[in-house]
């Protein structure tokens, strides 16, 4: 899985997650999907805005891990048993 590492880079820099949407014009939103790891993908344009303002390169945002996200289960329409004749 990809993590977005967001918040080790503010803290490096001494800056705040409002002050990031600020500085980037990035809605509070995305940022916090993003945060929270609950984005499903990040926009190049979105990148390149947050590398801009803190300085860093794409590999220093983007971190892959080891584990995975788990996936939501699907629930499938039960079958009748009886057939039908």
């Amino acid at each position: 899985m990809i993590e977005i590492q967001v918040d080790q880079l503010l803290a490096n820099h001494g800056r705040t997650f409002y002050w990031l949407a600020k500085e980037t014009g990035i809605s509070h939103t995305t940022l916090w999907r993003l945060k929270k790891g609950k984005a499903l993908g990040i926009n190049f344009d979105t990148l390149e805005k947050i590398c801009t303002a803190l300085v860093c390169h794409p590999g220093d945002v983007l971190a892959l891990s080891n584990h995975k996200r788990r996936q939501k289960t699907q629930i499938s329409p039960r079958v009748s048993s009886k057939k039908k004749r």
